[in-house]
């Protein structure tokens, strides 16, 4: 669902830039208040996961796939502010080291799948787990973020005239309601996974992670990268087939060629290995930017 250069117009991009702004800004005031200088590397680490993930594309019809977006994960885990930041984390490095993303589209993509995505979850998913099963209510909320998603970058290529509202709207809300049913299973199955495993992990109060969390979870994270990501569905993701099926793929363009663009390594001949090497460059700068930025907000608060 990530955005290319070219699919939006001037104002657009700027709309949702500034709204991207602000709403980031908001996040890490937020954050600089309220989590524990303990839990910094816990959204390291979240940020790490979700970027590892989403190179891992499943397939969910035929001629398209779809990947984990991360946005309710990262609520339920860290709640709406920190959740954004991790988010934020992502798809700036995806954009600037990956070209996964139009550089001039980074406002509404983090508007989209970092604002408006993990906040629609929290929202769901705290009013929810009050009275269902916490397994339950984080994919209601998986596949509602999913959707919201979809239908805001629906509205971004209409109101920029790229396609009629009535033909995207349907289109990405049909495509993304089925890759949010898979949204819903592998986020719910992680949480699962920590519940059982490490159920101090949910609560914020919680002293400082362990060491051997932080470890194994890192190491989690880049074996999704070593054994899983070179074997992901290579089928267009949902927002690809689309513009391909209504005919405005011919807009999309790239304004900045990132050094690890399409997560390739210029020289290696293995697409493979590229996509290993890529992606362990990834899941450790996004570790590296999301805990940086937060010790910073946190050391200024402090000032």
């Amino acid at each position: 669902m990530h955005i290319p250069d070219g699919f939006l117009d001037a104002k657009t991009a700027v709309t949702t830039g500034v709204l991207a702004v602000a709403g980031l800004g908001l996040a890490l005031r937020r954050v600089r208040q309220t989590l524990p200088p303990q839990q910094v590397p816990l959204l390291g680490l979240a940020a790490a996961f979700i970027f590892a993930a989403q190179m891992l594309n499943f397939p969910v019809g035929v001629g398209v796939s779809g990947h984990l977006l991360g946005g309710a994960l990262a609520a339920a885990l860290l709640g709406p502010a920190a959740a954004v930041i991790a988010m934020s984390a992502v798809l700036v490095l995806q954009c600037l080291l990956f070209s996964d993303g139009g550089v001039t589209a980074l406002g509404a993509n983090l508007f989209n799948m970092a604002l408006a995505a993990p906040v629609a979850a929290w929202l769901v998913y705290r009013s929810l787990a009050r009275v269902l099963d916490r397994r339950l209510a984080v994919a209601l909320a998986a596949w509602l973020s999913t959707l919201t998603a979809a239908l805001l970058c629906a509205g971004e290529l209409a109101w920029s005239g790229r396609v009629g509202w009535q033909l995207v709207f349907p289109a990405l809300g049909g495509v993304h309601a089925l890759i949010g049913i898979g949204e819903a299973l592998i986020t719910a199955l992680i949480l699962g996974a920590i519940v059982a495993a490490r159920p101090e992990l949910l609560e914020t109060s919680v002293a400082t992670p362990r060491r051997d969390v932080l470890g194994l979870g890192l190491l989690l994270s880049l074996g999704l990268v070593l054994f899983i990501a070179p074997f992901a569905c290579p089928w267009p993701d949902g927002l690809e087939k689309v513009a391909a099926q209504l005919g405005f793929e011919q807009h999309g363009s790239t304004l900045l060629k990132s050094p690890l663009a399409d997560y390739a390594v210029p020289g290696l001949k293995w697409e493979g290995l590229g996509t290993i090497v890529s992606g362990v460059i990834g899941t450790l700068a996004v570790f590296a930017l999301a805990w940086a930025v937060v010790r910073m907000m946190k050391v200024r608060g402090k000032m």
